[in-house]
């Protein structure tokens, strides 16, 4: 759908925020449906934090896409097709499993012309990514179409009113890096968390050059995982073996939305800057007070945290031991965990999602900070 024709059209946005008992657990979601507080095909991504290694982040997605097939009358791999799922596995610390779902619909145009731009998503694909392809500029442009598409589709006019980006792209696994050796072609790395890794750093360069935040002549192949000056703070990449596409979610702002919500986005330039969450939840239209009062917390409907303090090994001058101590082979999940509580003791919830990822997503020790608001109608 071209970005002309989208505009002809308000949306209605909704984001439903739902706990998990387990990594089976869609209660809450099949409640939403059985009781019609949602449609099925109204229902654009879902993005979730599951417990466990990526076998439980994929059985939990398992789970969804069978509750979803019988409601959409379609096969479970139609629906892993049609929705984005993108499921952030391992929770540390005091993470609460949980996912989020978006849906979206068609409604009449509102009774008034001067209303305040709303929350609109936007969903894209690229096309199936060949394993010597991650980790190079191919894929930084492939992300950046599929970018500039999700933010058409959402009715999005101007790129100041983009302000998360969630993308899950393929991670490098033994097939895929056999697959490569036997047709003799060369792949960036043959380590797979490195591969998979850099294609992480190319899907965040690619929401860098869409939003601007990055130019292209700046770019190549030797610039991924390599100049950690160049980086958006809008994008947030998680890599799966689930995917060979990369999966496009963009958030944003619109004047041809009457959702009850509004996003925002700010940068905690350390760990424990909390200054960059209430940038963001005023970047949302949230009136805050320091601290948040119950009411305030109340109207905060979700949080989207990239952590990056595995990227540095010092906060505030003083030296910590991710990368060194006896747990240095989970840093990625102590980074996640240590975002979480230090937000959640700003909002009030520990269910909010925290991605560990510092290839190009913000600068490096920083964490990027996204917030869903309920604002007055």
């Amino acid at each position: 759908m071209d970005n002309a024709n989208f505009q002809q059209q308000y949306m209605d946005v909704g984001v439903f925020r739902l706990p998990m008992s387990a990594p089976e657990d869609v209660s809450g979601l099949q409640h939403l449906l059985e009781t019609q507080q949602i449609q099925a095909e109204e229902i654009v991504a879902i993005i979730a934090q599951t417990e466990g290694t990526g076998y439980a982040r994929g059985y939990a997605s398992l789970c969804m896409q069978l509750l979803l097939s019988q409601y959409l009358n379609i096969s479970v791999e139609d629906v892993f097709k049609r929705i984005p799922m993108m499921m952030i596995g391992l929770c540390g610390g005091l993470m609460s499993p949980h996912y989020t779902v978006f849906t979206r619909k068609t409604v009449a145009a509102p009774s008034t012309s001067s209303q305040e731009k709303r929350l609109a998503v936007g969903i894209a694909d690229t096309r199936v990514l060949l394993p010597e392809e991650y980790g190079t500029m191919t894929q930084v442009k492939l992300v950046t179409q599929a970018v500039e598409a999700a933010i058409a589709q959402a009715g999005i006019s101007t790129l100041d009113d983009v302000h998360c980006v969630e993308i899950k792209c393929p991670a490098m696994t033994p097939v895929r890096l056999q697959d490569a050796q036997r047709r003799g072609v060369n792949v960036v790395s043959s380590s797979l968390n490195q591969a998979s890794s850099m294609a992480k750093g190319a899907c965040a360069l690619g929401v860098g050059l869409a939003l601007k935040e990055v130019s292209e002549e700046k770019l190549g192949d030797r610039t991924i995982n390599s100049n950690h000056a160049l980086y958006t703070n809008r994008g947030s990449v998680s890599a799966g073996g689930e995917q060979s596409a990369c999966r496009v979610l963009v958030m944003g702002n619109s004047e041809f939305s009457v959702s009850r919500y509004r996003v925002g986005h700010g940068v905690m330039q350390d760990q424990l800057d909390t200054a960059g969450v209430y940038v963001a939840l005023k970047s949302a239209g949230l009136d805050c007070h320091i601290p948040l009062t119950t009411d305030q917390q109340n109207k905060i409907v979700q949080v989207f945290v990239n952590c990056g303090a595995d990227a540095v090994t010092a906060i505030c001058n003083r030296r910590h031991t991710m990368h060194s101590d006896f747990l240095s082979g989970y840093a990625g999940i102590m980074a996640k965990a240590v975002a979480n509580a230090i937000v959640a003791s700003v909002v009030g919830d520990t269910m909010i999602l925290a991605s560990a990822g510092n290839e190009h997503q913000g600068a490096r020790g920083s964490n990027l900070v996204a917030t869903i608001v309920e604002v007055e109608k």
